[in-house]
């Protein structure tokens, strides 16, 4: 019998690539995704091909950079310095890329249609409900309200770690043996993680709570 399918929205992140391998482990057969959107931390995508590869996992690399144009008020896509800091500070929300999020589950939600796959993930959780407003319950369930009539055929737009702490997240990793070395989670695109933007910073954080050392080079 064969597996059901199911495509994954992969960054590259360690949200990300722990959710991929949570579904790889719940039994699916993995598509995954991985956007180009013109982020300054354009590395995440080639960490994302270098797992895949090593998994053995369908991959698509989509290059949307064009779009970027329509974000510059976004430091992760414009010429604004992306900030220091944590994820409370008011100063992320120059982090917040314009309807990012459901640009992206839109292409997932159409590839999943054409290769007959009835599940999209995504990785959102409950650290990016403060900033992030398309990461957060309301957005994902009008989202899947949408996703089941937009075509023919239903799609269902899954967030197991919507609730979830980035912490739990990496707990949930580890218990699966999973060690993150090829991910890439700091939002500067330079060779090492800066260990100060927000990402880095609750990146850290995680690690440290769950007793864990990070295996990323910080500067």
């Amino acid at each position: 019998m064969s597996k059901p399918k199911a495509v994954v929205i992969y960054s590259g992140g360690m949200d990300s690539f722990t959710l991929l391998n949570r579904v790889i482990h719940d039994g699916y057969d993995v598509y995954a995704l991985t956007f180009n959107y013109g982020q300054k931390h354009v590395k995440e995508v080639e960490v994302a091909s270098t797992v895949c590869k090593q998994l053995n996992v369908p991959h698509k690399i989509l290059d949307i950079s064009p779009i970027n144009q329509l974000m510059q008020s976004s430091s992760l896509v414009g010429s604004i310095d992306v900030p220091e800091g944590h994820y409370q500070a008011d100063n992320m929300k120059s982090t917040m890329v314009p309807n990012r999020n459901m640009i992206l589950l839109s292409l997932a939600i159409g590839y999943a249609v054409d290769i007959e796959a009835s599940k999209v993930y995504y990785g959102a959780h409950s650290g990016d409900h403060v900033i992030y407003p398309d990461c957060r319950p309301e957005f994902v369930h009008a989202m899947n309200d949408v996703a089941k009539i937009a075509n023919y055929e239903p799609i269902s737009i899954e967030t197991p770690y919507l609730n979830a702490t980035k912490g739990e997240i990496l707990k949930d990793g580890l218990s699966m043996n999973l060690t993150y070395e090829h991910t890439w989670t700091c939002y500067n695109g330079r060779q090492k993680a800066c260990g100060k933007c927000s990402a880095c910073v609750e990146r850290l954080e995680a690690f440290a709570d769950n007793n864990a050392t990070d295996p990323v080079e910080y500067e």
